[in-house]
């Protein structure tokens, strides 16, 4: 079956008048049963959001392997917020790391900020694991928002397993605070990250906080 712009949106229809995100994943349940190729909608995705988990969904649940998930990603960066490369971590949690690695290096200068985004949060499950060493250094300083969140959220899951190693890098690294600063927060905002090593990172501010100014100047 073909899915098309206007038989996704009647569908849309039949659902509940605010429905939810499992209305929407209930519809793409039955699409996937019935083998649906998603491919009509590509040229819709940056013009409706709502078609933008139907078709990644879709097309990637039909996808056996990692490698094939993450080249159709590859394939179709269509991203125009920072929900729609968040939701797709999962699908390639099982990718070589350096596979997945080559892939994210790039993806962290590109021009385009969500796919910058896409190449930290790619790294947020068990495929960066243990991986600090060779995920730190393609933090960069970037003015963009959801990238800051990104990369604050990517150190912060780093030092569940490496609080050690993130702890060396925040002290040594010349980046603006409000990339070290968020990563910092989401340490602790973790229930992960015990006491104790949460408060050294919070000691940390003031430092990072005058290093950060120096890194404007």
């Amino acid at each position: 079956m073909q899915l098309t712009k206007d038989r996704v949106f009647a569908d849309i229809a039949l659902l509940p008048i605010s429905y939810k995100t499992a209305d929407v994943d209930r519809l793409i349940r039955a699409y996937v049963r019935q083998k649906a190729d998603p491919t009509a909608l590509r040229p819709f995705l940056l013009s409706y959001p709502e078609l933008h988990r139907i078709y990644f969904y879709v097309a990637l649940k039909q996808i056996p392997s990692a490698e094939g998930r993450m080249a159709f990603i590859h394939e179709n960066l269509l991203f125009n917020d920072w929900w729609h490369t968040d939701q797709l971590i999962g699908f390639v949690s099982k990718l070589d790391f350096q596979t997945a690695l080559e892939y994210g290096a790039n993806y962290t200068k590109d021009p385009d900020p969500f796919i910058r985004r896409w190449g930290y949060v790619l790294f947020i499950s068990p495929l960066g694991r243990g991986r600090g060493k060779e995920l730190l250094p393609l933090m960069r300083n970037d003015d963009h928002y959801s990238v800051q969140m990104a990369q604050g959220w990517l150190t912060a899951e780093l030092a569940v397993s490496e609080p050690e190693l993130v702890y060396d890098w925040l002290v040594r690294c010349d980046l603006k605070y409000n990339i070290t600063g968020k990563a910092v927060q989401k340490i602790l905002d973790s229930f992960r990250i015990s006491k104790e090593w949460k408060e050294r990172f919070r000691a940390l501010r003031p430092m990072l906080r005058e290093k950060g100014r120096e890194a404007i100047s």
